[in-house]
């Protein structure tokens, strides 16, 4: 038994940050990490274990675009502007791949003045050589999705002409590379000059390129990554399937992010709403009062970025009360540094695969202050949706 069913072991993990804080300096903390420039790091490491040393001085994509749509949400477009052009200078100076693509990594820290943009990795004292992730360097086209996402706020925001730029010639990519017979593919994982081509199909993925193509004014594009996103819907269950395995089969894996994004995206479907309900029944712990809801249906913890996607996503929907006990989570969950913490548990379990092989579930979080999950209670806090209506 993994204890959900009482709930002051469920909340246990809450008592390792202490007293709770208001949470009200989350927009501040990102605002002062972005105001040297560049790529904001994911991770705050502590020690020597392989995800810290894996981490230090990571920069993930996916990350600093949600800081940058939830700073563009707090009123600080210059700091938001510092991320969307650091994610340019990447599209347009790999040391490898010059065709509008993004990696899924990049060094943490200011845009180097000339050269390639600098790639993460670590030395491996016992190897005597430097090492690079697979995963890091490849490209998953959710990520791209969101990069795109990004810079389509900030031309908004901005008027300016360059982050549309970007982001079409990250769509065009998109198109060219990764379209399927039904939705667009996962992505590349590993090294150039011949990465691992990802065959199957994620409903999230799909979710953030139906936005993204619609603003672009893509509309067979949008068409066709959003009615995957429908194909997705179970009606016996209210809820969305996470997409398609490499043999084409449905995965019938339930996931936060999968089945909320729809409901904040344009065109949700009033059915969909219960979406919502699943996340809470089946995700969510404890069972009565939810707290904080999980990566996968397990409960071994609380994963806050999906909490923080959930409290946002009730905020929308008009659901006060869920969401005030779940910012109060962000805030009981907040580190020192002013980052909320990934999860409440010293590690939290996904159900994911970190490579190709979809049958080993090693995909981990680990209890370190994180950007992503600061960037959505932000978002959260002002009710503020980054998709584009």
């Amino acid at each position: 038994m993994r204890g959900y069913g009482r709930r002051d072991l469920l909340l246990s993990g809450l008592a390792l940050c202490g007293a709770s804080r208001p949470g009200q300096g989350w927009a501040d903390t990102l605002r002062a990490r972005a105001s040297a420039g560049g790529l904001l790091q994911s991770y705050e490491v502590a020690g020597t274990s392989d995800f810290d040393r894996t981490q230090a001085g990571c920069a993930y994509v996916y990350d600093n675009a949600v800081t940058a749509l939830a700073l563009l949400a707090a009123g600080d477009t210059a700091a938001a502007v510092r991320i969307g052009d650091a994610l340019l200078a990447a599209q347009a100076r790999d040391r490898f791949w010059h065709d509008g693509r993004l990696r899924n990594a990049y060094r943490a820290g200011p845009v180097p003045a000339e050269g390639p943009y600098p790639l993460p990795g670590w030395w491996d004292p016992a190897k005597a050589r430097w090492l690079e992730d697979g995963y890091q360097l490849g490209t998953a086209t959710g990520v791209l999705a969101w990069a795109m996402l990004a810079w389509i706020g900030l031309a908004r925001a901005t008027g300016n002409a360059r982050f549309r730029a970007g982001a079409g010639r990250a769509a065009d990519w998109v198109e060219r590379t990764v379209r399927a017979p039904r939705g667009y593919a996962g992505g590349f994982l590993g090294f150039e000059p011949s990465p691992q081509r990802l065959t199957w199909v994620s409903t999230e993925h799909n979710i953030d390129l139906a936005a993204a193509f619609a603003a672009l004014g893509r509309d067979s594009a949008a068409s066709h990554a959003r009615n995957f996103v429908a194909d997705m819907w179970n009606p016996a269950e209210a809820r969305f399937f996470t997409g398609l395995r490499p043999d084409g089969g449905i995965n019938d894996h339930s996931a936060v992010d999968a089945n909320l994004w729809p409901l904040l995206a344009a065109g949700a479907k009033p059915a969909w709403r219960g979406a919502l309900t699943w996340v809470l029944t089946r995700h969510g712990l404890p069972a009565c009062d939810i707290q904080g809801v999980d990566f996968n249906t397990d409960r071994d913890g609380i994963w806050l970025e999906g909490t923080a996607i959930t409290a946002l996503t009730c905020r929308r929907l008009g659901q006060a009360a869920p969401a005030t006990r779940l910012l109060a989570t962000l805030a009981s969950q907040t580190a020192p540094s002013g980052l909320i913490y990934a999860c409440t548990t010293p590690t939290l379990t996904t159900g994911l695969s970190t490579g190709l092989d979809s049958h080993a579930p090693d995909f981990l979080y680990f209890r370190r202050p994180h950007v992503a999950p600061t960037a959505w209670a932000v978002l959260a806090q002002r009710a503020a949706n980054p998709f584009p209506p």
